[in-house]
């Protein structure tokens, strides 16, 4: 394992520590560290790897127990040489059923904001922190997201892109290791593994807030003007 995996993997470890401890828990569960050991060996990165590599590398992924009641993994979807790449939260009712990020009601909202940027799904490349719906779209735990995050780690290496945009809360705060709400966040860059990344407001938020839209429109003129550069 690199570097920067190990460095992603222990932040994960270090919040889900603090979490246990808040709830009068000590330590790691044995278990829960043999699981998540078990993900980072078979997630070790190879220089130079695809993303149809890494997909084959995920497999029938048994890794946590969002196996347990997913129909579908949820990889990623658009161009593997993209230039601008969005990643979310997780799937959602209609992900998982189909296979694809960003496919429901929210992901209608993206591809609109796609466009309005002058590209579309299929020349940016789609996916989400974790590859599995958590039940009832709740949060991913912090022992999921180390199992799914070496592997989100290798596809922003395959890709390779300029930018990266992080949609909401809860991806912008796992991408970055922070606790920070998307408000103080958003409408600025940050480093990602060397890669400017922009926080700002998830789909499925503007949707339920539209007033907030004229915000995040402002967070992607940003990413584009660094598109044009």
């Amino acid at each position: 394992m690199n570097d920067d995996e190990r460095t992603l993997l222990a932040g994960a470890l270090r919040s889900y520590l603090e979490d246990l401890r808040e709830t009068g828990v000590e330590g790691l569960p044995h278990a829960s560290t043999v699981r998540v050991e078990a993900a980072v060996t078979a997630a070790e990165a190879s220089p130079g790897e695809t993303l149809a590599g890494i997909r084959a590398d995920l497999g029938d992924c048994r890794r946590c127990r969002l196996c347990e009641g997913r129909k579908n993994i949820v990889f990623g979807a658009g161009d593997p040489g993209a230039r601008l790449m969005f990643v979310g939260e997780g799937p959602g009712r209609e992900e998982d059923l189909q296979g694809l990020p960003f496919v429901g009601e929210a992901g209608q909202l993206l591809t609109k904001m796609i466009e309005a940027m002058n590209y579309s799904r299929e020349t940016v490349y789609i996916c989400n922190v974790v590859k599995c719906r958590p039940p009832e779209n709740r949060n991913p735990t912090h022992e999921e997201i180390a199992a799914c995050s070496p592997f989100l780690l290798r596809q922003v290496k395959a890709v390779a892109p300029k930018v990266i945009v992080a949609l909401g809360t809860f991806a912008a705060q796992t991408l970055l290791a922070t606790k920070e709400p998307i408000s103080r966040l958003r409408g600025k860059f940050h480093d990602y593994h060397g890669i400017p990344l922009m926080p700002t407001f998830h789909p499925a938020f503007l949707l339920r807030s539209p007033e907030k839209k004229r915000e995040a429109w402002s967070d992607l003129q940003q990413v584009m003007k660094i598109l044009v550069e």
